[in-house]
């Protein structure tokens, strides 16, 4: 207090009466005055003194009185004020007042504190989570054998974390903190990797909710443990365009169809998916566990979601296909065996640079590989196929000269391969590269994520047709032209050499033969190859397409062939009758709408607009409608139906990737989160890691630093 009597009260003191003066107030804004004890006190001091500090006059009850001292230099007000007990009370008098005058109270100050703690700690926790999700974006190994503070390599985790920490003092700081507080620990990157993997299926899901009806993909294959992993892949249409989203791995026990099942159903019951009147379609590779009619998984899956229409995956179809045609050729299929002894003779150490030399020297650009041939996906051997055409002069080089060096057993085994390149073998190779360029194309086709069922089968029906139309003589004659051609640069004789005239077995003399016997006439003319390999290919091929294409859901297919625009069939009633009935539409009103949205569609492309390509286009088209048109979810459903469950093939890529030798001991869940994030890769990198950290604050426990 500061008061302003007319006169403050005058005591003796020495030779005259000494009182307070109020300009004192003016020097020292602390000061104040006590009417009843006639004294001087400390404001700062009595309410902002540090705790446990030693009191002073200016604090006390009694207060200062010695007027007559009170404005020498070194003592009274001066001394007072030069005190340490004094400036700290004065400085936190300040802060009040400031805090007071800004309507900062102690709440908002401490609140203040809170918050940029708190962001510190979030800004941490979402480094944490960079670093995870560039580490598994990468397929690349988190933790190291030893992540010791002395160890030399600590692991791609803790190595990133510190070369961050080196050009940033907040991170720095936290990992040289206390122990219990960095988040480093496996413990804490599982949590993380669960959440930040938590999110991507979350959004995949509601995807999948929003888009009303949904088909399933799923494969097993073994990891490097020989543990039987299942991979689940969903297939919807979304915001405009089909959707193939990878949601799940998940290990099986029990490879019976019962048992996987029972996995399948738990992974979408999980994830919340509606299954039962939603699941519209369903695709697996042939296996009988798999495809069995009656109590395979397609079955079982059937009898608890009865619209799961089963497609058996059209890219293995094809594969299939490839496979049955060359073990029904015998020579197409000891041809193969040949490119793989070149194969493997070309790779040795010793041949290998020889053939690498070679091409460089007759070719420019970088020199081809000669490829292994892969069991399971023969549309692949088209590579082979090109590369040794490409090369045959180089590789028949190479092999001559190889044939003239004085290593008997190496010169023995490449004269037996030079003896196999020869007129035959180039009609062989010319024929199965044309064969294999189509189905190559198709392969890649098929196996498009973006792809309806629509399209696969005009597809099928081009290489078909294709086909065809090699078996006219001018096709034929323009492949011989290429085989002459190519003779000639290799150096082979058109005309081959006399063979001794094969003779029926004097057991058979007097018998009627109806089969083969182990022999085979050859005219090795443009005839005899015409009619004794091109042909056969040709057929085979043929046959095995409309086989393994044209099965019990030819129907099906068929159908749905009417809602693709540039099918004959488009929008014709009759066509959709397989396809309503599976999906319980009414055919009379599904009738009614077809012509009303067929009279709108004529009145659109009238006005300008482009007539649809494709099922996907019609959807674009018609969803607009969709209040109007409830067709318009049946051809939601026709694109959802699967072409082939090649997404869960790409998918296992990523988990060879993920779970190497070295990565062995992964536990399922990490697997599962680990390859959630790489192969959904753009979802991943688009994750808002502010509402990461959110939902990691919520769904883990025990937290040592604060993010809310």
């Amino acid at each position: 207090m500061q008061p302003h009597p007319k006169l403050f009260p005058r005591t003796w003191m020495g030779d005259r009466r000494r009182s307070f003066k109020a300009d004192w107030y003016k020097i020292h804004p602390w000061l104040e005055y006590s009417k009843m004890s006639d004294s001087a006190h400390c404001y700062a001091c009595r309410h902002f003194s540090p705790p446990n500090s030693t009191d002073t006059v200016f604090d006390s009850p009694s207060g200062f009185k010695n007027w007559k001292k009170a404005t020498y230099k070194e003592g009274g007000f001066a001394i007072h004020a030069k005190s340490e007990r004094h400036t700290h009370a004065m400085i936190a008098w300040k802060d009040y007042q400031r805090a007071v005058t800004s309507n900062e109270t102690l709440a908002n100050v401490l609140n203040k504190e809170h918050n940029k703690v708190v962001q510190e700690n979030r800004e941490y926790i979402k480094t944490i989570a960079e670093v995870l999700l560039l580490t598994a974006t990468q397929n690349i190994a988190q933790r190291g054998h030893n992540e010791s503070a002395d160890s030399d390599n600590k692991g791609n985790f803790m190595t990133i974390l510190e070369t961050i920490a080196n050009h940033d003092k907040a991170v720095k700081k936290r990992l040289t903190s206390i122990h219990n507080a960095k988040y480093t620990s496996k413990t804490i990157q599982n949590e993380v990797l669960g959440c930040l993997a938590d999110m991507v299926r979350s959004e995949i899901t509601e995807e999948v909710k929003n888009s009303e009806v949904f088909s399933i993909m799923a494969d097993e294959t073994k990891d490097v443990k020989k543990k039987e992993q299942i991979s689940l892949v969903v297939r919807y249409y979304f915001n405009g365009a089909i959707q193939e989203s990878f949601l799940h791995f998940e290990s099986a026990e029990r490879l019976d169809a019962a048992g996987l099942t029972e996995k399948i159903i738990h992974i979408l019951e999980s994830n919340g998916l509606e299954y039962k009147n939603n699941l519209v379609g369903q695709a697996y590779d042939g296996a009988a566990v798999m495809s069995g009619k009656h109590s395979g998984v397609q079955a079982r899956i059937r009898e608890q979601a009865k619209y799961a229409f089963y497609v058996h995956c059209n890219a293995h179809c094809l594969n299939l296909v490839l496979v049955d045609t060359v073990k029904a050729v015998p020579e197409a299929e000891q041809f193969f065996s040949l490119l793989e002894k070149l194969y493997f003779f070309t790779s040795g150490s010793y041949v290998h640079p020889k053939w690498l030399d070679i091409q460089r020297e007759m070719y420019e650009g970088a020199p081809r590989e000669l490829q292994r041939l892969s069991d399971t996906r023969w549309a692949c051997r088209f590579i082979s196929l090109r590369n040794i055409m490409d090369r045959l002069p180089a590789l028949k080089r190479v092999l001559q000269d190889i044939a003239q060096e004085r290593n008997g057993e190496r010169s023995i085994e490449v004269r037996g391969l030079l003896a196999q390149l020869d007129l035959e073998f180039i009609v062989h190779l010319v024929t199965l590269r044309k064969v294999f360029a189509e189905t190559t194309f198709l392969s890649d086709m098929l196996q498009s994520s973006s792809l309806d069922i629509s399209k696969a089968v005009d597809l099928v029906e081009s290489l078909v047709q294709t086909l065809n139309d090699f078996r006219q003589e001018s096709f034929f004659d323009n492949l011989w032209d290429e085989v002459l051609n190519i003779s000639e640069q290799c150096d082979t004789a058109i005309q081959p050499a006399a063979k001794r005239q094969k003779r029926l077995s004097s057991k058979l003399a007097e018998s009627f033969v109806l089969t083969t016997v182990g022999q085979r006439e050859t005219e090795q003319d443009k005839h005899g190859f015409r009619t004794a390999f091109f042909y056969p290919v040709i057929d085979q091929m043929l046959n095995e397409l409309n086989r393994r294409f044209s099965n019990t859901n030819c129907d099906m297919m068929n159908s749905i062939q009417a809602l693709n625009p540039k099918s004959d069939a488009f929008l014709k009633e009759t066509s959709l009758f397989s396809f309503a009935q599976l999906y319980d539409a009414n055919i009379e009103d599904l009738g009614h709408e077809l012509h009303q949205f067929s009279r709108i569609l004529d009145r659109k492309i009238k006005t300008g607009m482009q007539r649809p390509d494709s099922s996907v286009e019609l959807v674009q088209l018609i969803e607009p409608y969709k209040e109007v048109f409830l067709s318009s979810s049946d051809c939601k459903i026709a694109v959802a139906i699967p072409v082939s469950s090649a997404s869960c093939e790409r998918s296992f890529s990523t988990l060879k990737l993920v779970k190497t030798v070295l990565r062995s001991t992964i536990t399922d869940e990490r697997l599962s989160n680990l390859g959630l994030l790489s192969i959904e890769l753009r979802r991943s990198k688009a994750l808002n890691l502010d509402l990461f950290v959110d939902r990691f604050a919520k769904n883990v426990k025990n937290h040592r630093i604060m993010l809310l």
